[in-house]
């Protein structure tokens, strides 16, 4: 038997557990790490969305780590349980998508998805192949493995059921399609994020039923948007897309507080412990301002998924307005709610923010040229700023406030 180094295991499970939610059963996983062999790491994506943004990569992120450390990385689309649609979270039956909008959807994660993962060293599988060679018998002895009691203590179903929300008997099967996945690939570890317990603790037990090793089970959290509060969604607009343009990006990644900005160095960088710890230290001591750091990550997340070209133009055009001295490191917070239409027009905005005694003061801030955004002169008073957006608001040389723009 391969005898493994106990410090490079300890360095795994270091660089493995950063940012991680939960790590069942962590004494399990540093076992597995010292095997000498590689693991087979799975996580599960269904297709039900073309596009992804920074909160979709936490998972592949960690991946990635795996991937650095010589496992065996399965990025699993579930083509299948897709159909079901997973009820995790859900108040209301989801509404199933077709095998076509499946398919369409899974080519593009592939494409995005490799802008974080080796393609060489990962291995792409689609549950439908191992699911569609079941027999009906299969799946009856399949659901015999759960009661609905125990299906019920997951509490999206039992919100439902106290609510009288229908439940439709095939999201019952969700759980365990998703565990029986862990069994035909007989996975080491599984990922999965925080809202995913239930289903991710199932394949512990139908592998455990089939005779084989439990998977460990790796929980990383929900990714907050840029308001630092809410979970990142587009439906919110507080975002950042894979596919938003590298200007667009880097604006964004900049106008993030100061300590949201280490939690997205924990769970979007790729850089070591060691350096993140190193960057920190910088900041601290006052080598670094905090914007120098946000521009670094900034530069490292597009780079990532644009390329260093795009990160310089952006660094050089928009990373300008951003130089230390230039925009304070410290400066007031406040958060302004959206109308109706889910933004507010830069003139109440200046004015609900204290930039203004009034609204017609704003207006007149505004068209004499005194209002940046973000280091960008905004003249127009109409200008809407997006619910979930946050920004740094300058009126005149010295006065400063970043802004988040709330739910009404």
């Amino acid at each position: 038997m391969t005898t493994v180094d106990p410090t490079s295991v300890n360095q795994a499970l270091d660089l493995i557990s950063r940012g991680a939610d939960e790590i069942l059963p962590r004494d399990d996983l540093q076992a597995k790490l010292s095997l000498g062999r590689p693991l087979r790491i799975k996580a599960g994506f269904d297709p039900t969305a073309p596009d992804l943004h920074l909160g979709h990569t936490v998972l592949i992120n960690k991946l990635r780590q795996f991937q650095d450390l010589g496992h065996e990385v399965i990025f699993l689309i579930g083509d299948f349980t897709g159909l079901i649609g997973d009820p995790t979270g859900k108040n209301a039956t989801r509404q199933p998508l077709t095998e076509t909008q499946l398919r369409e959807n899974a080519e593009t994660y592939a494409s995005q998805v490799f802008k974080i993962l080796d393609r060489e060293k990962t291995r792409v599988e689609y549950n439908s192949r191992w699911m569609n060679a079941l027999s009906p018998q299969d799946f009856v002895r399949l659901a015999a493995k759960l009661t609905v009691a125990r299906m019920l203590e997951r509490d999206d179903f039992s919100k439902r059921f106290q609510s009288e929300q229908p439940i439709s008997i095939h999201e019952f099967l969700y759980p365990l399609m998703q565990g029986y996945d862990s069994v035909a690939l007989e996975a080491d570890v599984e990922l999965g994020g925080t809202d995913q317990r239930f289903n991710l603790l199932m394949g512990r037990e139908l592998q455990r039923d089939a005779g084989q090793d439990p998977q460990v089970v790796l929980m990383m959290p929900i990714l907050e948007g840029l308001d630092g509060e809410k979970k990142m969604s587009k439906s919110l607009g507080n975002y950042v897309g894979l596919n938003d343009a590298p200007g667009e990006m880097y604006g964004k990644l900049m106008g993030i507080s100061d300590a949201l900005m280490w939690r997205y160095f924990d769970l979007l960088s790729l850089k070591s412990n060691d350096e993140i710890a190193a960057l920190k230290a910088d900041v601290a001591s006052e080598q670094m301002s905090p914007n120098q750091a946000k521009a670094e990550l900034a530069r490292e997340l597009i780079t990532r998924f644009h390329d260093a070209e795009a990160a310089e133009r952006a660094s050089r055009s928009a990373g300008n307005k951003f130089k230390a001295g230039e925009i304070p490191d410290e400066m007031p917070e406040a958060a302004v709610a959206c109308d109706a239409e889910g933004s507010v027009p830069l003139a109440i905005l200046v004015r609900e923010s204290g930039l203004a005694k009034s609204a017609s003061e704003a207006r007149g801030f505004i068209t004499q040229g005194a209002v940046r955004i973000d280091g960008e002169l905004e003249q127009d008073p109409a200008y809407r700023v997006q619910r979930g957006e946050t920004h740094v608001f300058q009126c005149g040389k010295k006065r400063f406030v970043r802004v988040t723009v709330t739910d009404q």
